[in-house]
């Protein structure tokens, strides 16, 4: 599933190609995603000049002249560049044609993303407004994460990885975060210092910042804006290494399910 880096690497992928292009067309092939394509979103998108191309959490956000574009990659969606003499295949959903011969290709096997439209600030979208901060921006601090899990006894893993407290900490790099920081997922989030939090924010920075120099990570289906595959899978240090020796003490990796998703850790590095 596309999580934050993915979505990020989509982002400054597409941005430099689309940014200043007028939509020529608007191809809806299959509407029935997550949410209905808006009907008369081909209507409304003819002629509008793209101008800019940002993410908030993870969705991507294609800012007209005359509102915004909404789109959420879902459980394995994806954006490519493409030339109009390119044939859509199955899983070609939308095309937004440009002038020029370009094509921004959106492609979804399983229909669970979506493409919306808003005239409203977008910030104040239903789907936006009440997410948390920005991991990679100065407002998430360790003070703000020791703050909001007072009395929780959720676990720290599901803590972090909750949109209404952080954005964008996806099981992969929760996992990957929390052994960067030496907590063990278990630990109710209630119970955990204001110190170690003020580490683990640091740790979630570094683990996305790292994950998006890689351009995100491949395990079943994400590839960016060209079509090549993400590469951070090769730098995960214990998600997908169940039971394989810990790269720090190398004593076997703990593997338990935390909310019906996989948590590897090490039970010797990680308290």
């Amino acid at each position: 599933m596309p999580e934050l880096p993915e979505v990020e690497t989509t982002c400054k992928g597409i941005a430099p190609h689309i940014v200043g292009l007028t939509i020529k067309q608007l191809i809806v092939r299959q509407a029935k995603l997550r949410w209905p394509v808006p009907e008369a979103l081909a209507q409304t998108l003819s002629g509008l000049c793209i101008q800019s191309v940002t993410r908030r959490a993870k969705y991507l956000l294609l800012a007209t002249n005359n509102g915004t574009v909404l789109v959420h990659l879902g459980m394995s969606g994806s954006l490519r560049i493409l030339s109009t003499d390119q044939a859509a295949g199955k899983h070609d959903h939308i095309d937004f044609v440009f002038d020029g011969g370009l094509v921004l290709r959106y492609n979804d096997p399983r229909r669970f993303g979506a493409v919306l439209w808003t005239t409203e600030t977008v910030a104040e979208h239903q789907l936006l407004k009440d997410l948390g901060p920005e991991p990679l921006l100065s407002d998430f601090t360790g003070e703000l994460l020791y703050a909001r899990s007072r009395n929780r006894k959720i676990t720290v893993k599901s803590f972090i990885m909750d949109s209404h407290v952080v954005v964008g900490v996806g099981n992969i790099y929760a996992n990957e975060a929390l052994f960067m920081a030496g907590i063990q997922p278990t630990r109710q989030a209630g119970k955990v210092s204001l110190a170690r939090y003020q580490k683990l924010a640091e740790c979630i920075r570094v683990v996305l910042r790292h994950a998006i120099e890689q351009g995100g990570t491949t395990l079943r289906d994400f590839v960016n804006e060209a079509g090549k595959p993400g590469y951070f899978q090769q730098q995960l240090k214990v998600y997908g290494r169940g039971h394989l020796p810990c790269v720090s003490c190398n004593q076997p990796l703990t593997e338990i399910r935390i909310a019906n998703r996989s948590t590897v850790f090490c039970s010797a590095c990680q308290r």
